[in-house]
């Protein structure tokens, strides 16, 4: 996918206005818009449909979130002790008891009478297959389990099984997060389990080595090591469900696999500073997690199954494309510099400054814009309730708006 193209999904994405103007170049923007829903570059797979890639699941975490002190249960955490050597061996060793794999099961009756007798399985309702596996990790001894919400959605029956028992847990689904992609499940045992400890993600430096403990392909309890390759990463995943945007992920070339997702990522004191999430199929040794700093802000709602609210997401309102020569005499400008409006919604603050489609931004706060790049970079770092001061192009005729950047979480029926 070219820039152009990446550009015009971006966040400020709306639905077009109508209103046309009969000009050589115009028509062609029917075209490249309906190609623009084609998202390219990463491609990730899923636990079920190859969308996530089994990819260790990620979610936001906390710092020192709940997990129980082992001298407090009685019960040897997953978590290292001072005294160890803090080897691979040694993590994967204290870690991995900790570790589950999970299996979800969907009834029958939800995948069709045809895929049914094609496959041979008979027409009983409420019989169950398998759907997917991925993995997760006890961060509390009582029983409580993180992974990732595509990991379990859409699951009728979700099994875990833990080192040490013969057969798989039941688990209730206490709360999950569509948007964090995040999951808590509950299994009951006779006694405490084995739990990991939440480590702090920003004390993580690009280069330090890390370990993923998951259940690649069904291989169980699969151990690889790499390093933090990047910090705050974003990306977006589309689904059936509609589009996850990802922020603040950690970037990493420890393998990650199909049936990874919602397995720890950890330091060397064998902490979780992320949970894994997806991996770039396109490219060798590139995977993301979820820190841990996110989790703990929501993981006590998380297991209460509460509501939790949506980060702001700064945004005017506009969709954009970069401008190529053949467009300079429609716009009646004579420089490629800049970005024309190709989509504004009534309601956007972007629509209630003034700004209307085929307008041309030359200019953000005083700093000249050179492509739709720039545009979107000084939107996302800007404030929800931040005044912007926009230069255009209208007609060859500059003049300056004043665009309050909104909250698209916040708007009712906003389409991103």
């Amino acid at each position: 996918m070219n820039e152009d193209m990446k550009n015009m999904i971006n966040l400020n994405n709306i639905k077009v206005e109508n209103k046309t103007r009969n000009t050589k170049w115009r028509p062609m923007f029917a075209a490249f818009m309906a190609g623009a829903v084609v998202v390219g570059g990463l491609m990730f797979t899923s636990d079920k449909l190859n969308l996530f890639g089994y990819a260790a699941g990620p979610v936001q975490s906390g710092v020192t979130a709940a997990a129980t002190n082992s001298t407090a249960s009685g019960v040897q955490t997953a978590s290292l002790t001072p005294s160890g050597t803090n080897s691979i061996s040694s993590i994967a060793k204290a870690a991995s008891p900790a570790i589950v794999k999970i299996e979800t099961k969907v009834k029958q009756t939800n995948i069709g009478q045809n895929r049914r007798n094609l496959l041979g399985q008979g027409t009983e309702s409420g019989d169950t297959i398998e759907n997917g596996i991925g993995s997760g990790f006890v961060f509390d001894s009582s029983g409580y389990i993180l992974t990732n919400e595509h990991v379990i959605n859409g699951a009728d029956e979700i099994d875990v099984y833990v080192q040490g028992y013969d057969t798989p847990f039941t688990a209730k689904l206490l709360g999950s997060s569509y948007d964090l992609d995040l999951a808590v499940l509950k299994i009951e045992g006779d006694k405490a389990f084995p739990a990991l400890n939440i480590g702090n993600s920003d004390n993580t430096q690009v280069g330090d080595w890390l370990v993923a403990i998951g259940n690649p392909y069904d291989f169980d309890y699969s151990v690889t090591t790499g390093v933090l390759s990047a910090k705050e990463r974003t990306i977006s995943i589309d689904d059936e469900q509609g589009t996850r945007n990802y922020k603040h992920l950690l970037q990493t070339d420890t393998a990650i696999n199909p049936g990874n997702s919602g397995g720890p990522l950890l330091n060397m004191n064998g902490e979780v500073i992320g949970i894994n999430t997806a991996v770039n199929a396109e490219a060798q040794g590139m995977g993301f997690a979820i820190p841990a700093s996110t989790i703990s802000s929501v993981v006590d709602k998380l297991k209460n199954n509460e509501t939790i609210p949506k980060e702001p997401a700064p945004y005017i309102g506009v969709a954009l494309q970069n401008i190529s020569d053949n467009m300079l005499d429609d716009l009646k400008i004579n420089s490629t510099k800049g970005a024309v409006v190709t989509q504004v919604q009534q309601g956007t603050p972007a629509f209630q400054a003034g700004i209307r489609q085929y307008d041309v931004i030359l200019n953000v706060n005083g700093t000249a814009i050179s492509s739709t790049d720039d545009i979107t970079k000084a939107v996302q770092a800007a404030a929800v309730g931040d005044e912007l001061k926009i230069t255009i192009s209208r007609d060859g005729q500059t003049k300056d708006v004043i665009v309050k950047v909104g909250n698209r979480n916040a708007e009712t029926g906003y389409q991103s």
